[in-house]
């Protein structure tokens, strides 16, 4: 069963930020997303005057221009 957790990276170690309903020693698989937007993580590549937030709904699906 899937479960999604927020982790905080420090010293090479993903630490949860609760505990999890693991049995000790068990195997599992991590996929790691990071929190921040991809807007976010390319601010400045663009000239943008507008704040991330107004950038981020701008560039939402349900604004795009074309269709699928």
């Amino acid at each position: 069963m899937p479960i999604d957790v927020e982790a905080v990276y420090e010293n090479g170690v993903l630490k949860p930020a609760h505990p999890l309903p693991l049995q000790e020693h068990e195997r599992v698989f991590v996929r790691v997303r990071s929190q921040t937007s991809e807007i976010r993580k390319t601010a400045g590549i663009i000239p943008w005057n507008g704040t991330p937030e107004a950038l981020e709904y701008l560039m939402g699906p349900e604004n795009t221009p074309w269709e699928p």
